[in-house]
């Protein structure tokens, strides 16, 4: 057996317990640390090359140090092996191929043998610590948490958590709010990481998650699930939005979210530096969540565009520029809301928009039809904007126009299915200009006009289009955000709150995504046509 360190037993013992209830980590953890400690000082005192053991045991105190060696019939490494004469002295039984035990004396720690065991026990304790600080924070994300401020380094708030500590960073903070060391603050958990110096806790108090937790603290009844918070948008320190609804028709969801005398919105407010707050009530109507979503602006009508996935709000001169707020703020916080882009028009320009598609569209029929302006006029008053409509539509449906005749229709349709098959000549002869492969105008859903895009984008080949990915073909594009403030006069052209996206290379075609996918496939299906030709000469290769 090994020998057994009786000095300073109930010391060991005593510092174990003690960093074990300090870090709140497993006292076996601490126990392992000191156990390695001791044996990397004894392989320092009797040669790394042994395999030397420690065992620590966490009731008595007891410490046994031990070599391993494994018995041969002829030593080579004579640190790690024994021949079968020394280890009959170790153990009677021993035979070849055993691994036994070979007892150390004591060791007496020197200073620097000391300072390097307590570094091991340091870093094997601080690793268990971090350890226990992700384990105990890593499914909290979502969570408001309250901490002390540390330090403010570099614009990030350094926040302790009590066993951890967490980072606010400059972008998740609310605008022009003072952190002060030592002020107590509340936060939401965002992300949690592993990370080598600890578990990264990253909290933010800019989140519109982190309202919807406040008001579910203020507010009972959504706590309780009866009131629900649809969604939410925020402009930090500034102002917000958030659409509610009730799942009990006795309880009036705004009513309860702003509480008696405004008492349990006040108390969000206030914790959120002034930022105010508008509670709407949720639809599932898309236009009378966005007319909700407006306010305070009155709403005239709201024009629904699912092709260019565009909304248009029409408003009353005078609240133009309530509707789109300062700097644009109203109209942005309404599209992040309900997840639309709005666009805000007066009834001067929704008027204005609605003569000029009409005169252009009048004007198109009149000269692809070769008809006069009032016949070109009515087929446009009737609903028709494009020659397909007109060429592929219903003949009885054109014929049951007032003052046409079925003779009238089918001429109409003759001239219109002619003028498709005159652009749809002008657009071969310009997509061959520009090098296009004849071989992509077999690919389904693609016309002659989207064959002369894909040329002009430099898509010439069935290569060129098979290393498209979906969204790049037809993703739509956005307009840039085009704001202006109410002093500034009737605006020149509509609002867009949305970013511009860089769109797909047929965005503008209204393709749907199986479209786009089929597209994509039809043109890689080339790369597998060789596939069964190379298999069949590999196996006759094989066979030779």
């Amino acid at each position: 057996m090994a020998s057994a360190i009786s000095a300073n037993k109930a010391e060991l013992l005593a510092i174990a317990n003690s960093v074990a209830s300090e870090k709140m980590i497993d006292k076996s953890i601490v126990i392992e640390a000191m156990e390695e400690a001791i044996q990397k000082a004894a392989r320092a005192r009797y040669g790394a090359e042994n395999d030397i053991r420690a065992k620590l045991d966490p009731l008595t105190g007891d410490l046994r140090l031990w070599r391993v060696v494994e018995v041969v019939e002829e030593v080579d490494d004579y640190f790690k092996q024994v021949d079968l004469k020394q280890a009959a002295k170790l153990e009677k039984d021993a035979k070849v191929g055993d691994f036994i035990v070979d007892p150390l004396p004591p060791v007496d720690l020197g200073r620097i043998d000391a300072q390097s065991a307590k570094q091991v026990i340091f870093q094997k304790v601080r690793d268990a610590e971090r350890e226990r600080q992700f384990e105990e924070f890593k499914d909290r994300a979502g969570e408001i948490i309250t901490g002390v401020i540390k330090s403010v380094e570099f614009g990030h708030v350094i926040v302790n958590l009590g066993r951890a500590e967490g980072v606010i960073r400059r972008d998740q903070q609310i605008p022009r709010e003072a952190a002060r060391v030592g002020e107590r603050v509340r936060a939401l958990i965002t992300k949690v990481e592993r990370n080598n110096r600890g578990p990264q806790i990253f909290l933010s108090r800019a989140h519109p998650e982190f309202m919807k937790k406040l008001f579910a603290q203020e507010v009972p009844e959504i706590y309780d699930g009866i009131i629900e918070i649809k969604a939410a948008a925020r402009d930090p320190g500034s102002r917000a939005k958030i659409g509610v609804i009730s799942r009990d028709s006795s309880i009036d969801p705004v009513g309860a979210c702003v509480g008696m005398k405004g008492s349990r919105v006040q108390a969000v407010v206030q914790e959120l530096q002034g930022e105010k707050i508008d509670i709407i009530p949720w639809s599932e109507d898309q236009a009378t969540f966005i007319v909700n979503a407006l306010q305070p602006a009155t709403v005239s009508r709201v024009v629904l565009d699912e092709d260019d996935g565009r909304i248009e709000v029409v408003v009353p001169d005078d609240q133009l520029s309530l509707a789109i707020g300062r700097r644009g703020q109203n109209v942005r916080l309404a599209s992040q809301l309900t997840g639309q882009q709005i666009d805000i028009m007066t009834e001067e320009e929704a008027s204005e928009k609605r003569q000029k598609e009409f005169a252009e569209r009048s004007k198109m029929f009149e000269e692809e039809l070769d008809v006069d302006e009032t016949l070109s006029q009515l087929l446009v008053a009737e609903g028709f904007a494009e020659l397909e409509e007109v060429a592929y539509v219903e003949l009885e449906e054109l014929a049951g126009i007032e003052g046409f005749d079925e003779e009238l229709a089918e001429e109409l349709q003759n001239r219109a299915r002619e003028a498709i098959e005159r652009q749809e000549a002008a657009h071969r002869e310009a997509r061959r200009e520009l090098g296009v492969e004849d071989a992509l105008a077999d690919i389904p859903h693609l016309t002659e006009a989207m064959l002369v895009t894909l040329g002009k984008a430099g898509i010439k080949t069935l290569d060129d289009l098979a290393d498209l990915a979906t969204d790049e073909l037809i993703a739509k594009k956005r307009e840039a955000p085009r704001r202006r403030n109410a002093a500034d006069g009737p605006p020149m052209r509509r609002p867009s709150v949305r970013e511009q996206d860089k769109g797909g290379v047929l965005g503008e075609y209204g393709l749907s995504e199986e479209q786009g996918n089929e597209i994509i496939m039809a043109a890689r299906a080339h790369w597998f046509d060789d596939e069964p030709d190379t298999q069949e000469a590999a196996d006759a290769d094989s066979t030779q």
